[in-house]
């Protein structure tokens, strides 16, 4: 084995090790969902343009998604609409972002609260953290099969105009 085939070799498994580190991570998180029912606040945030809505696909779960994630300690919603949308797509400059309604998830033993929002006006690098899979830009009236249900809900109301709503993620 040559130094650039090892390399490859490496490389490979590195990912390999990241992505079972994630899984492991989120089935550890779920553990202690479970066993102490915390109230959480997130964030997800739907990135429209040119009647495309752009999705991750995370390393330990299957499916599409709205970028987003859990609001941290002293950090406002918006900061962290944009926080997760940077480290997620490598969105900058973002630009005003519109409430589309806070809505709640009491499946899995939780408590989760999430905030969605819309932004039309940004850019992005397509550069993301080590827990994003995969990115990509959908027409908005050909969505993936694998689409979660809650991001599904979310790029309806949106496309029906519905905005200030509350309800089931």
């Amino acid at each position: 084995m040559n130094d650039e085939s090892r390399a490859r070799w490496f490389e490979r498994w590195q990912r390999r090790v990241s992505r079972a580190a994630f899984r492991v991570a989120y089935y550890v998180y779920q553990v202690r969902v479970r066993l102490t029912r915390p109230i959480t606040i997130g964030v997800r945030v739907l990135l429209i343009e040119n009647d495309t809505a752009l999705l991750v696909r995370h390393t330990y779960r299957d499916g599409w998604f709205l970028p987003g994630g859990g609001v941290k300690r002293h950090e406002t919603l918006e900061h962290a609409a944009r926080r997760e949308a940077a480290e997620e797509v490598g969105a900058f400059e973002v630009g005003t972002l519109r409430l589309l309604g806070v809505f709640t998830n009491f499946g899995e033993h939780k408590s989760d609260h999430v905030a969605a929002f819309v932004c039309i006006d940004f850019a992005y690098t397509g550069q993301h953290d080590e827990e994003i899979a995969q990115i990509e830009a959908f027409p908005l009236d050909r969505l993936p099969e694998n689409l979660s249900p809650g991001t599904a809900r979310r790029i309806a109301e949106y496309r029906r105009g519905e905005f200030g709503l509350t309800g089931r993620w």
